[in-house]
């Protein structure tokens, strides 16, 4: 009832219509009316996945033509370059699709992507995988 008084409805009208919608459909009234849970913004698994496919082979296509063309003595800095480079446009793109500033995106994005990077590599190293 108190959600319908803020959006401007008088209380015994607030009330009559918290009774219809938990008489018709209780958990989908909360569900929309508390927690903002609608068919617009609920997940959707199948469009996140080819989203996600999608950026991944946006992202990989600079590193993966710099590996193929790069000499051997320069291979691994510029790989990491060129995947920072793809990840922080890639930031930058997401940060600006989602109505959030572009810099602090793009700076997000390569921190923590060149962190796990030289995370992996560590662990690599590590355990002889690297030479």
């Amino acid at each position: 009832t108190a959600i319908y008084v803020r959006r401007g409805l008088d209380l015994p009208l607030a009330r009559q219509v918290a009774e219809k919608l938990m008489a018709h459909d209780a958990l989908g009234a909360h569900a929309r009316d508390e927690l903002g849970i609608s068919e617009v913004t609920s997940a959707r698994p199948l469009q996140a996945a080819l989203a996600s496919a999608c950026s991944f082979a946006v992202g990989a296509a600079l590193p993966t033509i710099v590996a193929a063309l790069a000499s051997e003595s320069i291979l691994l800095p510029a790989i990491v370059v060129s995947a920072l480079v793809s990840l922080a446009a890639l930031g930058g793109l997401a940060a600006k699709a989602g109505g959030a500033k572009v810099g602090p995106g793009i700076i997000r994005v390569v921190f923590w992507s060149a962190l796990a990077m030289g995370v992996s590599s560590g662990v690599g190293v590590l355990y002889g995988a690297v030479a």
